[in-house]
C-alpha cells in the first residue's frame, strides 16, 4: 500500500453524496467577495468565497498479533490463525486491499496511514503517539495489556476481528469480557464500547466512519450569527452555551448595525447590483423555477447572499444563521432571507434561519454524514402515521446533486419578499431528526415523503409518513425545530451522538425490534 491512502470520488451510492463534495469544492457559493465598499471606477472588485474545504479522517490501522512456537505436552497457543511472521505479512497485505476497497467505498475525506504492527508493549507505546483521529485495530491475537495500550479515550477506536472474512482472530472470541468488561460484568475500557467492536463487514467500518468524519467537522467549527445566537423559547435560553460547551461551535456575532452598513454600501455598488442582477436572472431563467412575487426582492436577496458570504469568508466560517429573520432584517434589506440561506446551502455551506442552537448542531453533523443539504423546519402535530413539516428557506439540491423544482412566493407570514416552496421528492426516503432543549436525549425515524401541499403556512412543506411509533413521537416529542435530510443516516447518527453522551431514540428501530 501507498503511504497514505486518500478518498475517491468514484460513484457508488442511490443518493450521489460523493458528487455534491466533488461539486461544491469548485463551485462559488455565489461567486466571490468583494470587499464592503463600492469599487473604483473602472475597476472589477474580486469577490473571495467562503472556504468550503472538509477536514479529512485519518486512521492508524494496526495490526496486533503474536508469534507462537510449539511445546510439548503443553497449550502453546491461542485462539487464532495468525501466528507466523508469513502469516502476519499475509495478514497485512490483506487488511491494505480491504483499506483500498473502503478508500473507494467512502464519499468523504478519509485517509489510512500505513498499517502498523504491534507485538509488544513497546510497539504499541510508539504506535500510540500518532495524531490519527482513529485507531483501528485489529485484534488478531495478542494480549489484553497491548490492546489497553493502544486504546484512548483522548481520540476514537475501534477494534475489527474475523470470524468468517480471513483467518479468525483471537479477539473474535475475548474482545467482549476480557477487553470490555475485565473479567467482571461491568464494561471497564475507558475510550471503548461495544458499539466500537466490528466482526468481518466493512460496511460496518464505513458508516462508522463516516458518523466519526461528521463529528471531526462538526465539533469545534465555526458559525456567523447575525444579530447574535439564540434558542426557541423558553427551554432553548441556555442553547447558544450548551453548543458551545458539548459541541465547541465557535458562534461568531455581527450586529445588525453592522450588516446594515454593509447592505448600505453594497447599493452604492454599481458592479454588486449588477451581479445580483445577472445571478437572479440566471436563477429565474434555470428550468423548474417559477415566480410568483415581486422580481426585485429576488435580485435584492441575490445581493443579501453575497453580504452573507463575504462575512463567512472573513470569518473562515462554512456556515451561517440569521436571528430576528421575521422583522429586523427585512427593513434594511427589503427582501428576506430565505432565497439567501436557499442558495448558501444549495452551494455547499451551510445556512440556517432563526439562530436556534437547539436544533443548528444537528443540522451541522447531519449535513457532513449525509454529505447533502439538509432541511430546518418547523413540525406539526403527528398523527396517523403522517407529520407536516415546514419552513421557508429550504434548500432545492436535496440530494447533493439535483435542483428539485421551486415556486418564488413572499415569505407566509410577512407575505413579503421572496422565499422558495421547494417540491421535495415523492417517495423520497429521508432522515428525521427532533433534537431537545438539554441536548441530552434525540429522537428521530426515517421516514417517506408523500405530499408537497400548498396550505397556509410556511411555504417548503412536505407531509412525512412516519417509520415507527408515531403515537410515541406525539407523546415524547421535544424541542421544538426539526431537521431533515434525504436519506437513511439513522446509524452513524446514533453513533456519532454517544461519542459525546447524547440518547439517540431512534422510533423506527424501535418499531422493527417490537415486530
Amino acid at each position: 500500500m501507498s503511504e497514505h491512502m486518500h478518498f475517491s470520488r468514484n460513484p457508488r451510492h442511490s443518493m450521489p453524496r460523493r458528487t455534491f463534495l466533488a461539486a461544491v469544492g469548485g463551485t462559488a457559493v455565489g461567486g466571490c467577495a468583494l470587499a464592503a465598499g463600492p469599487a473604483k471606477p473602472g475597476r472589477v472588485a474580486r469577490r473571495m468565497k467562503p472556504s468550503l474545504a472538509k477536514k479529512e479522517l485519518v486512521v492508524q490501522p494496526v495490526l496486533v498479533y503474536e508469534l507462537c512456537k510449539r511445546k510439548e505436552a503443553t497449550s502453546w497457543r491461542s485462539w487464532g490463525g495468525v501466528m507466523t511472521l508469513s502469516d502476519v505479512e499475509q495478514e497485512v497485505r490483506r487488511i491494505d486491499r480491504e483499506l483500498v476497497n473502503t478508500v473507494k467505498d467512502a464519499e468523504f475525506p478519509v485517509r489510512f496511514l500505513p498499517v502498523a504492527k504491534v507485538a509488544s508493549n513497546s510497539e504499541a507505546s510508539e504506535v500510540v503517539k500518532t495524531s490519527a483521529d482513529l485507531m483501528l485495530i485489529y485484534g488478531a491475537m495478542g494480549g489484553g495489556d497491548v490492546m489497553e495500550r493502544l486504546i484512548s479515550p483522548e481520540r476514537y477506536n475501534m477494534v475489527f476481528v474475523r470470524h468468517r472474512s480471513g483467518p479468525v482472530y483471537l479477539w473474535y472470541e475475548i474482545v467482549h469480557p476480557r477487553l470490555l468488561r475485565k473479567t467482571v460484568d461491568e464494561y471497564g475500557q475507558p475510550g471503548l464500547d461495544p458499539h466500537d467492536v466490528v466482526v468481518d463487514d466493512y460496511d460496518e467500518v464505513l458508516w462508522r466512519l463516516r458518523a466519526l468524519y461528521a463529528l471531526k467537522n462538526t465539533v469545534g467549527s465555526r458559525m456567523v450569527a447575525i444579530g447574535g445566537a439564540s434558542g426557541w423559547g423558553r427551554g432553548g435560553d441556555q442553547a447558544p452555551q450548551i453548543t458551545r460547551e458539548k459541541w465547541k461551535m465557535d458562534i461568531q456575532t455581527v450586529p445588525y448595525s453592522e450588516l446594515g452598513k454593509m447592505i448600505q454600501s453594497a447599493r452604492a455598488n454599481s458592479d454588486r447590483v449588477r451581479r445580483a442582477e445577472t445571478e437572479a436572472e440566471e436563477y429565474l431563467a434555470q428550468p423548474g423555477v417559477s415566480l410568483q412575487t415581486d422580481k426585485g426582492f429576488v435580485t435584492r436577496a441575490f445581493l443579501l447572499r453575497q453580504l452573507f458570504e463575504d462575512l463567512m469568508a472573513d470569518a473562515g466560517a462554512q456556515a451561517i444563521t440569521v436571528n430576528n429573520c421575521m422583522s429586523t432584517i427585512m427593513p434594511m434589506s427589503e427582501t428576506t432571507a430565505c432565497l439567501p440561506l436557499s442558495l448558501i446551502n444549495d452551494s455547499g455551506a451551510l445556512a440556517f434561519c432563526e439562530s436556534d442552537f437547539v436544533v443548528i448542531p444537528s443540522g451541522v453533523l447531519l449535513n457532513h454524514i449525509a454529505s447533502s443539504p439538509v432541511f430546518l423546519q418547523d413540525p406539526t402535530y403527528p398523527h396517523d402515521g403522517v407529520v407536516t413539516v415546514a419552513h421557508c428557506t429550504a434548500p432545492r439540491k436535496m440530494d447533493g446533486t439535483r435542483l428539485e423544482d421551486a415556486l418564488l412566493v413572499t415569505h407566509f407570514e410577512s407575505d413579503y419578499g421572496a422565499a422558495p416552496k421547494v417540491n421535495m421528492r415523492v417517495g423520497q426516503e429521508i432522515t428525521m431528526i427532533d433534537p431537545d432543549f438539554a441536548c441530552k436525549r434525540w429522537i428521530g425515524f426515517r421516514g417517506t415523503i408523500v405530499d408537497n401541499p400548498f396550505m397556509a403556512i410556511c411555504r417548503s412543506q412536505v407531509d412525512v409518513a412516519i417509520d415507527g411509533d408515531w403515537q410515541k413521537l406525539m407523546e415524547e416529542m421535544v424541542g421544538f425545530h426539526w431537521m431533515l435530510a434525504y436519506g437513511d443516516h439513522r446509524s452513524e447518527i446514533g453513533y456519532a451522538l454517544r461519542k459525546l453522551g447524547v440518547q439517540w431514540c431512534d422510533l423506527t428501530a424501535e418499531r422493527h425490534i417490537n415486530m
